[in-house]
């Protein structure tokens, strides 16, 4: 019946809407048995490996094309949501006809670069065709390879449907990312083709640019920027998702949708609540109690959801209630929940500690060094440890600013109450435990980066699912999956085609001459590391950290190289101001989210966030001038 007159619904109508409700499960279902093939199978490996010595054939391979299907389909389940991830704010402040507008040419740009991606997609995968190995049970590579296609070829259409409810408006995107796709192939056509070509790489950038700002999805620009550089220099387009699918596959990266997954199990959940009242029972008697606890929640639940922006989303409405009634104003309430949301990025598991390590790892196999210069490897394990002691520091720099502001007359209020600690502690013992479940058999040798973070899924879905039964098996597993499918998509979508933007790059010696230029320039590593510490921090503002992650890391870790910075602190540096960026006016993305999520005037949160900003900047900078806050936990440990 319809809600507003009781009248029936036409059967044609109610037919329709079960027809694409079948489709969308469909396509969720699509996606989540990968990611729980994910699961099952490096499990399965273990055991077998464990008691009878026996491998089973292809598992590897498996995982790493199941992480393609998740990524590219994911990043489709993205689109038809309109939830691909954008960098710009400026689509919330417009309005009527300029609203209509930005969203038209930012769209209709998007969907023109998805178009060229499907184009090269195709290119790609009939090349692949005549490649005669087989993944495993007689499947041969190109099947797996063909989903992008598919994926890429889906989201054009989708960005095109999303760009207006109304149909004139989205016939008006069709048509603009038709011509948008159709002006490159005009070369081919007439015999001014260089003319032409050098002609359209400003404009194109040009546009690239103005589309981001009205609202365009951050992997279009960084794609569309790659096929214009790979075009200029005569570089075939069926690059970008070569470099897409390779970095998919990687050997390590199953371990980020992994681990993404036992932290949405745990977001989903009421894990949050059970964790705020062991802290609160904890240290809420203590001045600036609420404080510690905001901190401490914040960066756990970061480090498993992989940023700031689901921990500011999902803890809000949860933390800051418990700080306005410990009585802070509510600007000290705002700036310190804020300001704790990105605190987890340097603790396991992390996924831009992962991706750092294996791009670090890549930059570092790449370079050309003199034969007596050598350079460790950098592992994920390394930067799961070396992260913790830093990681740990911001937090009490935090919690520290916290406690100074706290009121005295709250605390003085509030009594240790040991019965209910040990109440909290026993309710919260299986999230409590989690660590543990990651870092022992990865740090002990007994499993794999992959295998850990299988563990991790598993152990966090039968806790919640079955323990606690905060989720239930046939309503809520799928969909929890489907979110993080939704978001592994949206992001390993941009650093595919960040992935292509770094490869050309390297074709172009881009870092080797980076190298060149800041050894004839900077003579002192100290003067290198303040500038580097700006130059992130500006990246922090205009970049999120993943596209940062493929972009620049293989930029830095030369230069890095060369002035004789162990990698593993670089990337602590590296993420460390990462953080910060995220508080940065006027651009920061946590400001942008607390305002959203606050309903809150951006200038507002600015001003509740800069006194952690300053705090948080004299930090990084002792993280920065003091490796051994770094390095010393890895090397006690014999991981470094």
């Amino acid at each position: 019946m319809s809600e507003s007159t009781g009248a029936p619904v036409p059967a044609t109508a109610s037919g329709r809407c079960v027809w694409l409700r079948s489709l969308v499960w469909t396509e969720n279902l699509v996606v989540v048995l990968p990611l729980a093939a994910m699961v099952l199978l490096p499990l399965a490996e273990v055991l077998l490996r464990k008691f009878t010595k026996i491998s089973i054939s292809g598992v590897v391979s498996f995982v790493q094309h199941f992480t393609l299907v998740v990524s590219v389909l994911g990043g489709a389940i993205a689109a038809r949501d309109n939830r691909l991830l954008a960098m710009s704010p400026l689509p919330t402040y417009l309005r009527g006809g300029w609203k209509t507008i930005a969203a038209v040419l930012s769209h209709g740009l998007a969907a023109a670069v998805s178009a060229f991606l499907c184009g090269a997609s195709w290119i790609f995968v009939a090349s692949q065709k005549q490649d005669p190995r087989i993944l495993a049970f007689g499947i041969p590579f190109w099947w797996f390879q063909f989903l992008m296609v598919i994926g890429f070829g889906a989201i054009s259409l989708r960005l095109i449907w999303h760009a207006s409810e109304r149909w004139k408006w989205r016939l008006a995107t069709a048509i603009l990312a038709l011509v948008l796709t159709a002006l490159p192939l005009l070369p081919s056509l007439i015999k001014s083709a260089p003319m032409i070509v050098s002609h359209l790489f400003w404009p194109g950038m040009i546009l690239l640019v103005v589309a981001l700002i009205l609202g365009a999805p951050i992997f279009s620009g960084l794609a569309g920027i790659a096929m214009l550089l790979y075009s200029k220099d005569g570089l075939p387009i069926s690059l970008m998702p070569l470099e897409h699918y390779t970095l998919s596959t990687e050997p390590i990266l199953p371990s980020l949708p992994l681990f993404t997954l036992a932290g949405y199990f745990l977001a989903e959940g009421r894990a949050s609540q059970r964790l705020v009242r062991v802290f609160q029972a904890l240290f809420g008697h203590l001045r600036g109690g609420p404080a510690i606890l905001t901190a401490l929640i914040c960066a756990l639940f970061t480090s498993f959801t992989g940023g700031s922006g689901v921990t500011i989303l999902a803890l809000g409405g949860l933390l800051l209630p418990v700080l306005v009634a410990a009585r802070y104003s509510e600007r000290q309430a705002l700036g310190l929940f804020t300001s704790s949301g990105s605190l987890g990025l340097l603790f396991p598991p992390s996924l831009p500690l992962i991706l750092y390590a294996i791009f670090a790892q890549t930059s570092i196999q790449s370079l050309e060094l003199p034969a007596d210069k050598t350079v460790g490897d950098v592992s994920i394990n390394q930067m799961f440890v070396a992260g913790l002691v830093p990681g740990f520091l911001l937090v009490a720099l935090t919690a520290w600013w916290g406690i100074r502001t706290g009121s005295r007359e709250a605390a003085r209020a509030g009594h240790f109450d040991r019965q209910e600690s040990l109440r909290a502690l026993w309710a919260a013992k299986w999230e409590l435990a989690l660590p543990a479940v990651i870092l022992v058999p990865l740090l002990g040798g007994w499993a794999t980066p992959v295998e850990s973070a299988a563990v991790a899924a598993l152990y966090t879905f039968v806790v919640q699912t079955f323990v606690h039964r905060d989720l239930r098996l046939k309503k809520d597993i799928v969909r929890v999956m489907t979110e993080c499918g939704l978001l592994i998509g949206g992001v390993l979508l941009i650093l595919g085609v960040a992935k292509g933007l770094t490869k050309y790059l390297v074709f172009a010696d881009v870092p080797t001459l980076g190298m060149e230029w800041v050894q004839t320039m900077v003579h002192s590593p100290l003067l290198f590391l303040l500038l580097l510490n700006g130059f992130l921090l500006i990246v922090g503002c205009l970049m999120d950290v993943f596209s940062a992650l493929v972009v620049v890391v293989p930029l830095i870790v030369p230069m890095a190289v060369a002035f004789n910075i162990d990698p593993v602190h670089l990337g602590i540096i590296f993420l460390a101001n990462l953080e910060l960026g995220y508080l940065t006016p006027p651009v920061g993305m946590n400001l942008f989210l607390a305002s959203y999520r606050f309903n809150k005037p951006m200038t507002e949160i600015t001003r509740a966030v800069l006194p952690l900003l300053f705090i948080r900047m004299g930090g990084v900078l002792l993280i920065t001038y003091l490796p051994i806050i770094t390095l010393a936990l890895p090397r006690w440990l014999g991981v470094r």
